[in-house]
């Protein structure tokens, strides 16, 4: 069994709570108090941003992560690009920006905007009953854990108060979990099921989620899931043709990102790919993760990849309010929507120990949002506002509108994900000065 306390690797941002704050050792409080909030305008400090470089040489040096790339860019120009280590240890390739990194759960930020896009285009709406576009979620039942003298747990399916919507979906409070993660019956019930098993389309993959109890009634929870893979599912259904044309033809075109998708299959391209320290191999999210071996799944929870000179398009255009180099990819009401706060206080929804966006946040329609400075003394980095998600893989983004600044980090090393990401957000913050 895993232990308790590593499940939040698993999935992303992860609480920073005041224990994490201290494992960061040579950090002071006093430092990272004042890294809360800073008055808007600030600019950064070059040398202190090389103590981000100090610490990923560090990493690499001693066999932590095989490599990583980091980009901060603030009002639209770099002031931090530099790459770490190689692609991986065996070719010894050097990573560049066409260095080709699995996203994991960041891939759910992409197919949140397209989403998004669809709802502006009334194309789907947020308070659409999932069973409108995939009937057997009318049948769908919630699981609930009883308890018997003798300590046995049992499960007992009920009915759901209400349909999931579209908007349960998005923010995550849909009651469709994930198996991998967590000892609940529900999710013991996925791990049994064998979702991924053989070769299937999101067609068929949602059929098989509607067959599987809801860990929560609908609206009731924050559940990070298969949300996102149902999502998608609807959106085919709603535009007639598989995700990866719709993701095509509205975002990743548009905005440029030629490398950005769910396969790999050109072996010149292959070859860019960026692999984790051979000790640290295994992703754990339940299933391969192969994007070199083609199937007909497209996970959007999870399957994509990109570069770095792809995902710096798509951070700026969120940066940007949802436009880059003219184009328009949400207009300002859309963005807006997106990105507001959806489960805070009167939403009616519930945050457990699985709360995946952390203390301080909420989340909008598929992006955590920073929405006050949480309870940890100090607070962690940032600023209200703030924007982010990560995946898996270790790869993050944070975009902070106050600053007019965002920062990218891609890397493939599940083991040292939470550790990594934390440093370099104090890190960035913490070369920030008025």
């Amino acid at each position: 069994m895993i232990l308790r306390s590593g499940l939040r690797a698993f999935a992303c941002g992860a609480l920073l709570s005041l224990g994490a704050l201290l494992s960061l050792g040579a950090m002071s409080f006093a430092k990272a108090e004042g890294t809360y909030e800073i008055p808007a305008g600030a600019h950064f400090n070059q040398e202190k941003l090389g103590k981000i470089s100090e610490f990923f040489k560090n990493e690499v040096a001693i066999g932590k992560i095989a490599g990583a790339t980091v980009l901060i860019r603030q009002h639209g120009k770099p002031v931090y690009h530099e790459a770490f280590g190689v692609q991986d240890v065996a070719s010894k390739a050097p990573i560049t920006d066409k260095t080709i990194f699995r996203l994991f759960s960041m891939s759910k930020a992409i197919t949140s905007v397209v989403a998004v896009q669809m709802i502006e285009d009334g194309k789907i709406k947020l308070d659409d009953p999932l069973s409108k576009y995939i009937p057997s979620f009318a049948n769908v039942k919630v699981g609930v854990e009883k308890k018997a003298d003798d300590g046995t747990k049992s499960l007992e399916l009920v009915p759901p108060n209400r349909p999931i919507t579209v908007l349960d979906l998005m923010r995550h409070t849909s009651g469709i979990t994930y198996g991998f993660y967590g000892d609940s019956l529900v999710r013991k019930a996925y791990r049994d099921a064998n979702i991924y098993a053989g070769d299937f389309d999101l067609a068929e993959f949602a059929e098989r989620i509607a067959k599987l109890p809801l860990h929560n009634q609908p609206g009731a929870l924050w559940q990070y899931g298969h949300s996102t893979d149902v999502l998608a599912r609807v959106m085919e259904i709603a535009a007639g043709k598989p995700l990866i044309d719709i993701m095509r033809e509205k975002l990743l075109d548009p905005l440029g990102m030629v490398d950005t998708g769910f396969f790999v299959t050109a072996p010149e391209k292959q070859k860019l790919m960026a692999q984790p320290v051979p000790n640290d191999s295994d992703f754990r999210v339940g299933r391969i993760n192969d994007p070199t071996v083609v199937k007909k799944i497209q996970f959007a929870s999870g399957g994509m990849v990109t570069t770095m000179a792809d995902y710096e398009r798509f951070a700026q255009m969120l940066l940007n309010g949802g436009t880059l180099d003219g184009k328009t990819i949400l207009k300002p009401d859309a963005f807006k929507l997106m990105t507001t706060d959806k489960i805070g206080p009167g939403s009616g929804v519930d945050r457990d120990y699985f709360y995946f966006p952390g203390d301080g946040f909420g989340f909008g329609l598929g992006l955590a949002v920073r929405t006050d400075p949480g309870n940890a003394k100090p607070p962690p980095p940032g600023d209200l506002g703030e924007l982010k998600w990560d995946g898996a893989s270790g790869c993050y983004f944070v975009i902070d509108p106050k600053q007019d600044m965002f920062f990218v980090l891609l890397e493939q090393t599940p083991t040292e994900r939470q550790r990594v990401q934390r440093t370099l957000k104090q890190l960035v913050y913490e070369s920030m000065e008025n």
